[in-house]
């Protein structure tokens, strides 16, 4: 009876120790920054070289200080803050293929159908060649309370009825056509 209770606690012991290895890291997911201030995210992100400013945003309606973490690297990331002490983040977004992602596994590249599984309904989008070019409504999806909004960007060649500020309606032909994949995530409150 001993070796069999010596058995199935070693057993245990090394699955245990398995699942711990298989755990992911979510310190390079956009939602780890969330509900963070400057100093967290300084002690978080030691080597990120962070450049500080304060810049006319939201169509030049609103200046606000901003932090960029990772400058000029495939792993930028932009934090744009409420208040100039830097203790309450307005919104966050990066458009670079670095490590970063949501913790859904979107990141810059994911594929429209990509995006409809992580969502687990269509999503619409909007038009191309304005401030918020591709933009995705979640249609109701998992994703629509998420505080993640993505933005798509045409790989394929973008026909004039897919310009302006509108939803775009388009059969599946043509979303294939348009070769659609994400080109910036932002998280926002």
């Amino acid at each position: 009876m001993k070796k069999l209770l010596l058995l199935f606690v070693s057993i245990s012991l090394v699955a245990c120790g398995g699942s711990k290895k298989a755990v992911k890291s979510d310190k390079y997911t956009i939602e780890s920054l969330q509900n963070k201030n400057y100093e967290q995210i300084l002690g978080m992100y030691s080597d990120a070289n962070p450049k500080n400013g304060s810049e006319m945003m939201e169509e030049g309606t609103v200046e606000r200080p901003y932090t960029i973490l990772y400058p000029e690297t495939e792993d930028e990331i932009l934090i744009t803050w409420k208040d100039e002490s830097k203790t309450s983040i307005f919104d966050i977004s990066y458009s670079e293929e670095g490590k970063w992602s949501s913790a859904k596994g979107i990141k810059i590249g994911t594929t429209y159908d990509e995006l409809t599984k992580i969502n687990r309904k269509e999503i619409k989008f909007y038009g191309f060649g304005w401030d918020y070019s591709g933009a995705v409504d979640w249609n109701g999806g998992k994703l629509e309370d998420s505080n993640i909004r993505v933005f798509l960007n045409p790989q394929g060649k973008v026909a004039d009825k897919f310009y302006g500020d509108r939803m775009i309606d388009a059969t599946p032909e043509e979303i294939e056509a348009l070769n659609l994949k994400v080109s910036t995530i932002m998280y926002r409150d």
